[in-house]
């Protein structure tokens, strides 16, 4: 005779992760049911296997169904799993990291989300806390070597508002010339469709940043690139 066993509940967690007042911010919502209601927590929900067909497609889903998001960069992060990290049992979360601009974020009704710093982030509900760390080790490790940060910003940027995304990243003030020489930037004008780094992965647009200042080309990079020599 086979036995029964019981089954763990599996969910996704989402870590969002975006820039404001120049630092690295965690977007956090409160819990309105049991368990922990009231406390801070990541959004995230239950995997609904009548409808999703992929991990991917379920964390997109709840992200969708509970903010009205679409991130542009999405990536699972880990697995996390046990009988104590939910009251109700032994269960799995699978977490995903994204990184959504600023913008997009603050678009969202102001009653669902809260920013706390990465560095300095509140006791959360279930191993939520956990997730928010891990999610940040990737991706700055991740960003020392590739156009990660580059997901923080609009789909198009001045070569400083790059600059200094990557210092709010990493929590470091750099010069412009150590800057562009970390990550290969050669200087001088660049015509519309080229590369202006070493691994050809920013792209020059024929757009710029009007303002009181010299205008500033604007630059594209439309998928994750690695850097050649760049080590934060």
């Amino acid at each position: 005779m086979t036995k029964a066993y019981e089954k763990p509940d599996v969910s996704v967690d989402v870590v969002l992760l975006t820039l404001a007042e120049k630092g690295l911010k965690v977007a956090l919502h409160r819990r309105a049911k049991e368990p922990y209601p009231g406390s801070l927590a990541l959004p995230g929900g239950y995997i609904h296997a009548d409808e999703d067909d992929s991990l991917e497609d379920a964390a997109r889903r709840t992200l969708q169904d509970k903010t009205g998001l679409a991130p542009r960069y999405l990536e699972q992060l880990r697995t996390f799993a046990g009988p104590g990290r939910d009251p109700r049992g032994w269960s799995v979360a699978i977490s995903y990291v994204a990184l959504v601009p600023f913008e997009e974020l603050a678009a969202v009704p102001s009653t669902v989300f809260e920013f706390y710093s990465v560095d300095d982030i509140p006791a959360l509900a279930f191993d939520h806390s956990d997730q928010v760390r891990a999610a940040v080790e990737r991706v700055r490790n991740k960003s020392s070597y590739s156009t990660l940060p580059c997901w923080l910003l609009p789909g198009k940027f001045t070569l400083t508002q790059l600059q200094h995304t990557y210092e709010a990243v990493f929590g470091e003030s750099v010069t412009r010339a150590t800057f562009r020489s970390r990550l290969g930037i050669k200087v001088g004008d660049v015509q519309t469709g080229e590369a202006v780094d070493e691994a050809g992965v920013l792209i020059a647009t024929d757009d710029y940043q009007l303002g009181n200042q010299r205008p500033a080309r604007l630059f594209r990079a439309d998928k994750l690139g690695l850097f050649k020599r760049a080590s934060w």
